[in-house]
């Protein structure tokens, strides 16, 4: 490729950059995941040759996607932790997506929840399907299956994506919630994290994914009170870009916000933030302890 095909070819990618994001990020529920996949789908992209792609932006999402499948293949198999900083300095890590990707994506919480329930292929195929219009024949090699087989993937993902709950909106109910579940933490009473936690619970950092209500139910409340035992007793409540959360601030300065999905008087999820990027960028506003 020479260097002016190359300097073509990566101004087309970048006029593709932003809907690219929103396609991975609804794969990947995480930012800097989506990020590196983007990054690593134009390594990918730069290397190959053009000349035979007559539509170049369903080709970046081809790319795109593969990359996503191999990444949600590869968390479900190693069924990784989540990392939450010690103290540490928060390191570097990408920017979330465009705000105009994630309004236009209409990713919430709750869709977040569902679909970190869906199998790989399942997810790649609805998102495909829905987000981008892709036709099945196309969607089929992506996958590893047929056309029928991809369209029933996605149809099934479908209707559970449309069952979601939808989060409680009653701030004061949040409140109750969020200040009882803190203080259970602090305290590592099970009995009343298996009283808030709904049974599917699922604990997201910005490393990694993970599903806590495997049974029995108390496997999950023990993770959710070993996670938070011993920061707890700096968490504090706090308005997370607008919603009832919590901070943990030793020493007073915030080094993770929490903000969780409530749905019923139970936590559904709970997403911790700890990358300095972006704290910088959530609106915290702390709350008068009760």
């Amino acid at each position: 490729m020479t260097t002016h095909e190359s300097d073509w070819l990566a101004e087309r990618f970048q006029e593709h950059r932003m809907h690219l994001r929103a396609v991975a990020y609804r794969m990947l529920g995480s930012a800097s995941d989506a990020e590196d996949a983007v990054q690593a789908s134009w390594l990918r992209v730069s290397r190959a040759e053009p000349s035979g792609a007559e539509n170049l932006g369903g080709w970046f999402t081809t790319v795109v996607a593969r990359i996503c499948l191999d990444q949600l293949r590869t968390r479900r198999e190693q069924r990784e932790e989540p990392t939450v900083p010690d103290g540490a300095e928060p390191g570097e890590d990408a920017e979330p997506p465009e705000p105009e990707a994630v309004l236009t994506d209409a990713m919430g919480p709750a869709l977040l929840v569902v679909l970190e329930a869906l199998s790989p292929g399942e997810r790649v195929a609805f998102v495909l399907d829905d987000l981008c219009d892709l036709p099945f024949d196309e969607i089929a090699p992506i996958v590893g299956r047929t056309p029928a087989a991809a369209r029933r993937l996605a149809r099934r993902a479908r209707r559970r994506v449309e069952g979601a709950v939808v989060p409680d909106a009653d701030r004061a109910e949040q409140r109750r919630v969020v200040d009882a579940f803190l203080a259970a933490s602090r305290e590592g009473n099970v009995d009343l994290l298996l009283a808030l936690l709904d049974p599917d619970v699922v604990l997201r950092s910005d490393e990694a994914t993970v599903r806590l209500g495997s049974a029995p139910e108390t496997r999950g409340a023990a993770a959710v009170a070993g996670t938070f035992k011993g920061r707890a007793r700096f968490a504090r409540p706090a308005l997370v870009d607008g919603a009832i959360g919590a901070i943990w601030a030793p020493g007073g300065t915030p080094r993770v916000a929490f903000t969780f999905t409530i749905v019923e008087g139970r936590i559904l999820a709970i997403d911790l933030t700890a990358d300095g990027n972006r704290l910088r960028q959530i609106d915290v506003l702390p709350l008068d302890a009760r």
